[in-house]
Protein backbone atom coordinates (compact mmCIF):
# COMPACT_ATOMS: atom_id res chain seq x y z
CA UNK A 1 0.00 0.00 0.00
CA UNK A 2 1.21 3.43 -0.52
CA UNK A 3 0.66 5.97 2.40
CA UNK A 4 0.89 9.84 1.50
CA UNK A 5 1.88 12.46 4.29
CA UNK A 6 0.67 15.94 2.99
CA UNK A 7 1.95 19.38 3.85
CA UNK A 8 0.12 21.43 6.09
CA UNK A 9 -2.20 24.23 4.51
CA UNK A 10 -4.16 25.79 7.05
CA UNK A 11 -2.81 29.08 8.47
CA UNK A 12 -1.04 28.29 11.66
CA UNK A 13 -1.15 24.78 11.16
CA UNK A 14 2.26 22.98 11.83
CA UNK A 15 1.26 19.71 12.58
CA UNK A 16 2.10 16.63 9.97
CA UNK A 17 -0.06 13.64 9.55
CA UNK A 18 3.03 10.87 10.85
CA UNK A 19 5.89 10.87 13.19
CA UNK A 20 8.76 8.91 12.25
CA UNK A 21 8.33 6.43 14.29
CA UNK A 22 5.20 5.79 12.70
CA UNK A 23 6.53 5.64 8.93
CA UNK A 24 9.37 3.36 9.95
CA UNK A 25 6.81 1.15 11.47
CA UNK A 26 4.59 1.25 7.99
CA UNK A 27 7.89 0.52 6.06
CA UNK A 28 8.81 -2.28 8.08
CA UNK A 29 5.17 -3.92 7.23
CA UNK A 30 5.90 -3.52 3.70
CA UNK A 31 4.27 -0.12 2.65
CA UNK A 32 5.67 2.67 0.62
CA UNK A 33 5.41 6.34 2.30
CA UNK A 34 5.83 9.47 0.25
CA UNK A 35 6.28 12.62 2.34
CA UNK A 36 5.33 16.05 0.01
CA UNK A 37 8.47 18.43 0.30
CA UNK A 38 7.92 20.65 3.12
CA UNK A 39 5.79 18.27 5.15
CA UNK A 40 6.57 19.21 9.16
CA UNK A 41 8.94 21.95 8.31
CA UNK A 42 6.69 24.49 9.90
CA UNK A 43 6.77 22.06 13.21
CA UNK A 44 9.94 22.71 14.06
CA UNK A 45 10.44 25.86 14.14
Amino acid sequence: MRIGIPLETRFGETRVAATPETVKKYISQGHTVIIQQGAGVASSQ
